[in-house]
Formats: C-alpha cells, structure tokens, sequence
C-alpha cells in the first residue's frame, strides 16, 4: 500500500472511531510501527490529527471537547482498571467529592464495596450509580445541568463545593501536560472542579493515556495540586517516570 493510501484509511478511521492506536494500525497496513509512526507525524505535520502516546486522535481546536458518546467508548477496559485500582484508594468511612466524567464514573462503579460512604458529586450519572448502595450518603449539587454530560456547574454549584471538607477528591481529566498540568475544555465546570480540589485532604487525579501530552482550552490546576495520579499500563514508562521526576506519585493501574 503506498503512503497516500494509508494516509488516507488513517483518516477515514479516524472520522469513524475518533482514535487511531499504532498497534491497531500496524496489524491493517502489515508495516512497521517506525513507519506507522512517520505516517502519524505527517499528518499532524499536515494539520490532520493530533498524536497522542499509542496512536492518534482527530484534530480539533482547544475549546472542542470530545462528545460523551466517544468519551465512554473509548479506552472503556483502561478506565475500568483505573476506575478499579482507584478504588482500593479508598477506605470505609470516608467522605469523597468526585468530579463528572466518564473515568471517575467508573470509579464510583468500583466503590460499592466499601462501607459506610459519604459521596459528593456533581454528576447524576455518579450520583445514580450510587444512591442504592446500603450505607452511603449520596449530596448532589444543585446548578446549571449540561444534558450530555448530566453535570452541574455555575455559581450554585461553587457555593455547595465551597460547604464541605473532605477526606478525597477524585477529579477527571481533560489533558494534562507537564508544563500546563491538568487542563479541561469547559469553563463554568473547571471553576467548579478548582474549589473541588481545594478542599480535599488528598485529590487523586485519573486519566487515561490518551490524555497524556493533550492541552485543553482551559487550565485546571499545576502538578503540585495532585497528591496521586492513576492512569493505565499503555501509557509509555518512560512518561511516567517524566511525571515522577515532577514529584507527582504515579499509580499503573494494570489489567
């Protein structure tokens, strides 16, 4: 297959899933992942795609958040393992702010084992997940609702975050970089999701590899402001150990 035509497949199967993963791409094309590599550089050369480590995603302007719908589908095995090890973070008893977000749903989804919880969250689909669980305290916040997402965020849901001390807050991930730390694509919510670290006793970050070397619209908070960061064994050990030379603490959550 020549070069143009492999370029053109990347793109076509990035229009289709939104996420392209080298491995992926070797197997179609039967070429190298040096090769698969150089095509990858091209097309972000070109202004199509946007490498990320272990593939590629579509290009898209820094206040373009990718839909739900592609949020939930994609890297679902690599978010339940986050979402699982996430969860042996927490002990019984304890009082948890978590932030919206298709990760930390899964974290909640890996909770229920745990006795005696107090969640705080501005998520319905977190809040739904958990209000059926014997001995959990469920408070969510009140606030503007964005439909896709089911989250609050504004002024009135500032307020609420601003009541309470917590043991952890979990926060999601729109990308995060060494030089910007963690960034997001919506305003009104990043607001939200600041005073959400502020007042947790320790705030565990989640992300899965593909929001590595990502840098959205919006900055949410330096590396310092995490105590722990829980990703997936796909993202390259020799980015985490970039993390840690920054003092971040650095869990892999393995399959």
């Amino acid at each position: 297959m020549l070069a143009q035509e492999r370029y053109e497949e990347i793109l076509r199967l990035l229009e289709k899933d939104k996420i392209v993963k080298v491995a992926q791409l070797c197997s179609i094309f039967n070429v190298s992942v040096e090769t698969v590599r150089r095509d990858l550089e091209f097309l972000e050369k070109e202004g199509k795609l946007k490498r990320v480590y272990g593939g590629a995603v579509l290009e898209r302007k820094l206040s373009m958040e990718p839909s739900y719908h592609t949020r939930v589908i994609g890297n679902a095995r690599e978010k339940q393992s986050i979402g699982k090890k996430t969860a042996e973070l927490i002990h019984d008893g304890e009082t948890l702010i978590i932030d919206l977000g298709t990760t930390t749903l899964e974290v909640a989804k890996h909770l229920k084992d745990k006795k005696d919880l107090t969640i705080i969250t501005n998520c319905l689909y977190i809040a739904q997940e958990l209000v059926d669980v014997p001995g959990y305290r469920v408070i969510l916040s009140g606030g503007q609702l964005r439909s896709e997402e089911q989250s609050t965020s504004g002024f009135m849901s500032e307020e609420f975050f601003r009541t309470f001390n917590v043991d952890k807050t979990i926060i999601g991930v729109g990308g995060i970089t060494i030089e910007e730390g963690i960034t997001d694509y919506h305003l009104e919510e990043t607001r939200v999701r600041r005073i959400m670290i502020e007042k947790g006793s320790q705030v565990i970050a989640v992300a899965d590899h593909s929001k590595f070397g990502v840098k959205a619209l919006v900055n949410v908070c330096p590396l310092e402001d995490i105590d722990v960061l829980v990703t997936d064994d796909k993202l390259p050990k020799s980015i985490i150990e970039k993390f840690k030379k920054q003092n971040v603490n650095v869990i892999v959550a393995e399959d």
